[in-house]
């Protein structure tokens, strides 16, 4: 140990302080930093034909399953949901920290966004709107169609970056936009914003008051570095708040929207919500749609007014009445009862040989990659695993013991 100098205020020892960290290291075996790197190409091991494809496909789905684990306690929650996708498009974006680019991987990943929360919302409801020169522009309206949505992003005039990002803009425009949302419906807006800076014309501070007594949940996704703003705009309307580290982490901070979150205190609640069974219409001439005005054949006609509409879910135009299938109101249910999350079986110790929903036989030599089920107790694979809570929603095997149970009754 160094022999200790008097020192002023400002400074510090040099010599004791390096060799506490010695001391430190000695005992972890290494360097403080090298404990927070991740070699992560070290555990990429040739299989028995010497290709790495199966070593990546099992690492790609410890990521997913890790991004599906969730809280699976029954709460209320709303499935009837009314979301602004809020896309910055200021000069920030152009920065390349993030592959190709910021707004580049921002739009590929927006789409796989909107096809991902209309097939875990079917009846729910999505608007688009970008932000750039210290304006705020609709693209899209709010709508059930995901095409509409999607054909948006990839029209390159939407998509072009200039200027600066207006936060207050964006939130004022997407808080107009759902004012005549039903009390049984959710508000939400998911931003995604790039830059440090925004341009607003007032107080954003009234805007976030507005948001507050209209139930107007934000959440916000940072691409560049916490921005204080965005954290108490998050935490005022009950949202979340994240910013990315990578690629990876970017893609699960914007999937964590697409459940539904749950229900904020209100006292203006409904037990009951109309909805309309619409039936197939099959015509050999074209007619004129109510939600478009175009010749179209074919559609589905409003059992209230009678109108024909093209695409379901949807609202009627003419009488405002919603419209919904019923396979579309059984999928937003399984929010409500979610599948219990599998336990991951370790060093093998399992009793089965295949996997109870697809027979795969299980690998001997693999540590993990076998899940149980807790309440039926059946074993499955990872990719059942992540096919029985991302698609399926409900356990092969507490199916068929409660169809043996019924069968015996």
């Amino acid at each position: 140990m160094a022999s200790r100098k008097p020192v002023d205020d400002d400074y510090i020892d040099v010599d004791d302080t390096y060799d506490a960290n010695q001391d430190d290291d000695v005992g972890n075996g290494g360097y403080a930093w090298e404990e927070e790197y991740k070699r992560s190409w070290d555990i990429l091991q040739e299989d028995s034909e010497g290709r790495l494809s199966s070593v990546v496909s099992q690492l790609q789905q410890q990521r997913k399953r890790r991004r599906l684990l969730k809280d699976t306690a029954i709460i209320q929650r709303g499935i009837i949901r009314h979301l602004f996708l809020v896309i910055d498009l200021s000069e920030a974006m152009n920065e390349k920290d993030l592959r190709p680019s910021r707004v580049e991987l921002t739009l590929t990943y927006a789409q796989q966004f909107v096809i991902e929360y209309f097939d875990q919302n079917p009846i729910s409801q999505l608007g688009i709107i970008i932000t750039r020169d210290g304006i705020a522009e609709k693209l899209t309206e709010l709508s059930g169609n995901p095409t509409d949505h999607i054909k948006a992003l990839k029209t390159k005039k939407n998509t072009e970056t200039s200027g600066e990002p207006s936060l207050q803009n964006s939130l004022q425009l997407a808080r107009a936009s759902m004012l005549g949302v039903p009390s049984h419906g959710s508000k939400e807006v998911l931003m995604v914003f790039g830059s440090l800076t925004t341009c607003d014309p007032s107080d954003i501070h009234e805007t976030l008051d507005l948001l507050k007594k209209e139930m107007v949940r934000v959440n916000i996704v940072g691409l560049a570095a916490e921005v204080q703003i965005c954290r108490l705009l998050c935490q005022a309307t009950k949202g979340t708040y994240g910013v990315v580290l990578n690629e990876a982490h970017y893609k699960d901070l914007l999937f964590e929207v697409v459940p539904p979150p749950a229900v904020l205190p209100s006292k203006n609640t409904s037990n009951l919500v109309t909805m309309g069974f619409p039936r197939r219409l099959i015509e050999d001439q074209p007619s004129f749609c109510v939600c478009h005005s175009k010749l179209t054949l074919g559609g589905y006609i409003c059992p209230r007014c009678k109108s024909k509409v093209c695409e379901l879910p949807s609202d009627c135009d003419i009488c405002g009445l919603t419209l919904v299938s019923s396979p579309h109101l059984a999928r937003s249910y399984h929010h409500l009862f979610p599948v219990d999350n599998f336990d991951e079986i370790k060093n093998n110790s399992g009793r089965e040989t295949h996997c109870f929903s697809c027979l795969t036989e299980f690998d001997k030599t693999e540590v993990a990659g076998k899940f149980s089920c807790p309440k039926c107790e059946q074993e499955f694979c990872a990719e059942c695993d992540i096919f029985v809570h991302e698609v399926l929603h409900n356990c092969p095997g507490c199916w068929s013991v409660g169809q043996k149970k019924k069968t015996k009754d």
